[in-house]
């Protein structure tokens, strides 16, 4: 993200030579590729790792007062 920050502000000045911009834009398209992808990928980690968390998570047990079950949680 330094990077893309660097070509924007360079690209916002008025010193640039047309092939330098040039250059420039097509370097800050690549780096926004390149992020992309990697928050893409974190995205569909995260969803797998949800994913699973949730098969891994026991069945909602709906409990009703006085439940005469030993539960080591009720101590």
């Amino acid at each position: 993200m330094q990077r893309i920050e660097e070509i924007v502000r360079a690209l916002e000045s008025d010193r640039l030579a047309l092939e330098t911009a040039l250059a420039l834009f097509e370097e800050g398209a690549e780096e926004l590729g390149r992020a992309r992808e990697l928050l893409e990928r974190a995205e569909l980690r995260i969803e797998e790792l949800t994913r699973r968390a949730d098969d891994a998570a026991p069945a909602d047990v709906v409990r009703t007062e006085g439940d005469d079950t030993d539960d080591p949680l009720d101590e």
